[in-house]
């Protein structure tokens, strides 16, 4: 059985830990109505109201290529895929249900496209998997929190065996790792109300993964939701525990710390709009230069940010979508440095942005300018080998204007006259230590 070993988990999250920024992807048969993935719990309804969604899934300009390049282009190192959601529909072939997308008229299994098309692009593959499934009939159907058919009693669950769904559960885990290569991350979600642990035969469930796929890293999601940070956390390891903590849309205001205080790996999961699956009506799409400082947000505190896309029904990532990822991309094609690898900088945040770090290299993030020389406040001049703008390399002297005289144990930066920054969205300062151990005040 599984037990935890920091030295083998700390060298399983290296990779993570440097990515910093991901793709989520929501799709499936809830792309057809339209109405966001929990469309059949929120309307509450029947199977058999949901099964045309199934007879009608046909996404002729499906091409997970162009996913995958999507991602590339925009900076992000992993992509999670829902190989299946809380409605039970498997986007793999597997053997144990006929509720899959190879029975579609698609007839693909759209988890190898997926997992062909991300590999080809050099990225890390992380595969999702919903421990509920409104489809299967063993799972409980009425008094259930969140099942569609919760509030209809003759959906009893007097004849429903439970452990056999688990059986069944269990199964296509094992199926999604054997049959799929290498998986670099697998995405549970997610445990609620009683459901939660060993109510999964959790420590059984992350044995076989960890077994099948060695080095694989787990979110927090088989002990908690998207609130709750796991046993991790509380520095009690079950075997089933999550390597990283997954809040939902929002990014904790310090990080997250676990019970003696030290810094825990953590991930930021965050919608372009409102919802995750595809949502014919909901243009409450985030501005990229926003999306931006959110990413940066992120690894100022010391996580990651998972941001989402929903395909719609014909395959298609929403044109708002992507061109908020090619701002993003152009903005990463030449600060990339202040985000990949980087993370809290151990200085106080500026008032005019924020600053992130890797090794002796701090990089402030300046969203607005500042009337005067910048200050670099955490910085010693003594301790200062270059600054310089990170999109373009060309130095930056420091000040030596009468006008912050008053104030000699700061750095000022000499930005120049030109009050208006280069990158109104994000100007990244690189300012590289003489080394790494060089004091911030």
């Amino acid at each position: 059985m599984y037990t935890f070993c920091r030295e083998d988990y700390e060298r399983r999250m290296t990779w993570y830990c440097q990515a910093r920024f991901g793709m989520f992807i929501h799709w499936g048969l809830y792309a057809i109505p339209a109405r966001g993935e929990w469309v059949r719990s929120v309307e509450q309804m029947p199977k058999e109201d949901y099964m045309r969604y199934f007879e009608a899934f046909d996404p002729v300009d499906y091409d997970p290529a162009r996913w995958a390049r999507a991602a590339r282009k925009a900076g992000m190192q992993y992509v999670v895929l829902t190989a299946k959601h809380h409605d039970g529909f498997c986007l793999f072939d597997s053997q144990y249900t006929d509720f899959k997308s190879t029975n579609t008229r698609l007839g693909r299994d759209i988890v190898a496209d997926f997992v062909q098309a991300v590999r080809a692009e050099g990225l890390k593959v992380g595969l999702y998997f919903s421990l509920l499934d409104w489809y299967h009939e063993d799972y409980p159907h009425c008094g259930d929190r969140n099942h569609p058919m919760r509030n209809h009693p003759e959906y009893g669950n007097e004849h429903r065996n439970f452990d056999r769904y688990l059986d069944f559960m269990h199964a296509q885990v094992r199926e999604l790792c054997t049959n799929y290569g290498k998986l670099d991350l697998l995405w549970f979600d997610f445990s609620y109300d009683d459901l939660r642990g060993e109510a999964w035969r959790a420590s059984e469930l992350a044995d076989m993964v960890r077994t099948l796929q060695p080095g694989i890293i787990l979110n927090n999601r088989l002990e908690v939701s998207g609130e709750g940070y796991g046993s991790l956390a509380a520095c009690s390891p079950t075997p089933y525990h999550g390597d990283f903590v997954s809040p939902e849309q929002m990014i904790p205001p310090n990080g997250i710390q676990d019970a003696p205080g030290r810094d825990l790996v953590w991930e930021a999961c965050v919608t372009m709009n409102r919802s995750w699956g595809y949502h014919a009506t909901d243009r409450f799409f985030k501005p990229a230069p926003m999306l931006i400082k959110k990413l940066v947000e992120c690894v100022s505190k010391g996580g990651n940010l998972l941001l989402n896309v929903g395909p719609d029904a014909r395959g298609n990532i929403p044109p708002e979508s992507l061109e908020r990822l090619a701002e993003i991309g152009r903005w990463m094609d030449k600060n990339s440095a202040s985000i990949y690898g980087c993370g809290k900088a151990g200085i106080e945040k500026p008032d005019y942005g924020r600053v992130t770090r890797n090794g002796n290299r701090l990089y402030f993030h300046v969203y607005e300018n500042t009337l005067g020389p910048l200050p670099l406040l955490g910085v010693r001049r003594e301790d200062i080998r270059s600054i310089r703008y990170l999109a373009t390399g060309a130095e930056i002297p420091i000040s030596t204007s009468w006008v912050h005289s008053d104030y000699p144990q700061i750095v000022f930066a000499d930005l120049g006259l030109d009050p208006v920054l280069p990158d109104q969205t994000d100007t990244v300062i690189e300012v590289e230590l003489k080394k790494e151990g060089s004091e911030t005040l």
